[in-house]
């Protein structure tokens, strides 16, 4: 059956952001989409405007009147692996046999009628995928973008083309989590990073990077896959492939590269067209790299130069990517989703390249017991990079409790004196006592309920 031909599109856990991204596709196209979440957010409230009914309380009693006005057939029901395996309206849709699919599956199904091109990476796949999205935008290609993060460019996280068209690309950010890219098969496969991740669904760094090569081998035979030269070097690699780096001997590097007024400056060596005075917005080295890789794709579909410059010149990044919330001469606030021992280090390293003195105060909300757990000392390697560093409680998301693993126990770990644990409700009190100069917000839970606070709380000048 045609994924447009269901009638009623229900979603468990629609807040999410990759499954929101499929709620407004589904609701641009005229279908009725319901919804619940665990909480009301920015992006809930943003969903509910543009048509999309969501409730926020389990209500088998809700599910079973609505899903009665349809027939069994004209129903499909949308799952994130994130929900608990109890949750009451699952097991409804279980119980009484609606067809029921995980969030991948149906991205996958959508991805059949166009050329792919699918951003993977345990890091920089959701920059790396707005960045392919928009130079693929400003250089007139049709396209649609399913996109990891909210574009501060589109102010969405779903970008719409022309699917009349029978060469029209959708780009995705293909996400390793539940092994869920491998419903794909792309016409252009991008590679950023394969650091180990998600060791509650892989058990151990070997079987991740195993799925990451069949992963690779799932490109179109005609297609074209582009890999990070730690990544060739980290997979069992057999087809033919491009290989993209920051400054080594690669199909795709930079040179050149230098910082004028807060921004990269540098030049792309490519084998087909080199591309002269770059300059991205972009903190941090690693953004250089995800630009080249960008880069590298434009130009398997024809995009020339000047344009690819012009549109790296004009992006503005992602929402809570290093995303600047109050910048002035006496305090900067910067939030970041960052919640891998690497991706801090890159947004920490980043902040000191361009802040190099100032203190940087960085409030940290690590995410998963058992993400914790696996990565405690790279945590807290990392944390010790900062001037200051205020640890939350852990965002336990689809997981219980693990004994012995908290974040005291992370600060245990941590060698930095200027380290404190403080609960969530009392940030912005505790900030109030502080001469702060550089502040960050880190994390991927609910981190992102104090972004406004604080934000408020700075621009007052406290």
């Amino acid at each position: 059956m045609n994924i447009l031909n269901y009638k009623l599109y229900y979603f468990l856990g629609v807040g999410g952001i990759g499954m929101s991204a499929l709620a407004r596709y589904f609701n641009h196209y005229g279908k009725t989409v319901f919804g619940y979440d665990k909480t009301e957010t920015t992006l809930t409230k943003q969903l509910h405007q543009e048509g999309i009914q969501i409730h926020y309380h389990e209500n088998e009693t809700f599910v079973s009147d609505l899903f009665s006005k349809y027939n069994k057939e004209e129903i499909l029901v949308i799952y994130t692996p994130a929900l608990p395996k109890d949750f009451k309206e699952l097991i409804y849709a279980q119980k009484h046999q609606y067809n029921l699919q995980k969030r991948a599956w149906v991205l996958g199904e959508i991805t059949k009628q166009f050329k792919t091109i699918a951003i993977a990476g345990t890091h920089g796949k959701t920059t790396t995928t707005a960045l392919v999205t928009h130079i693929l935008k400003s250089g007139g290609i049709n396209c649609f973008a399913f996109l990891g993060g909210i574009s501060q460019n589109y102010h969405t996280n779903l970008l719409l083309g022309d699917a009349s068209n029978k060469d029209a690309y959708v780009v995705v950010e293909a996400d390793e989590y539940d092994r869920s890219f491998l419903t794909l098969h792309p016409y252009i496969t991008v590679i950023t990073s394969v650091d180990a991740d998600h060791l509650d669904i892989y058990d151990n760094a070997n079987a991740m990077l195993e799925t990451y090569t069949q992963f690779a081998s799932q490109v179109k035979e005609n297609g074209f896959l582009i890999v990070k030269k730690t990544v060739d070097n980290d997979l069992n690699l057999s087809n033919k492939r491009l290989i993209y780096s920051l400054n080594l001997d690669t199909e795709y590097s930079a040179n050149s590269i230098h910082i004028i007024d807060g921004q990269f400056c540098y030049n792309i060596n490519s084998p087909i067209e080199p591309v002269y005075q770059v300059a991205i917005g972009l903190p941090g080295l690693h953004n250089v790299e995800n630009s080249i890789a960008a880069v590298a794709v434009a130009q398997q579909l024809g995009i020339k130069g000047d344009d690819i410059n012009k549109a790296l010149r004009s992006f503005k990044g992602v929402k809570r990517r290093f995303d600047y919330r109050v910048k002035s001469s006496s305090v900067v606030y910067i939030d970041d989703y960052a919640h891998h021992p690497e991706e801090l280090k890159a947004a920490i390293t980043a902040a000191k390249q361009l802040f190099p003195d100032k203190k940087i105060m960085g409030i940290f909300q690590p995410h998963l017991f058992s993400r914790t757990r696996d990565f405690a000392d790279g945590f807290a390697e990392s944390l010790d990079l900062l001037d200051v560093c205020v640890l939350l409680e852990i965002y336990p998301a689809r997981e219980n409790p693990i004994e012995g693993i908290n974040s005291q126990m992370l600060l245990d770990k941590m060698k930095s004196k200027h380290k404190i644990l403080v609960k969530k409700e009392n940030v912005i009190e505790f900030l109030k006592t502080q001469s702060v100069e550089v502040v960050m917000t880190l994390g991927a839970g609910d981190i992102d309920t104090l972004i406004e606070p604080i934000e408020t709380l700075l621009s007052e000048g406290k």
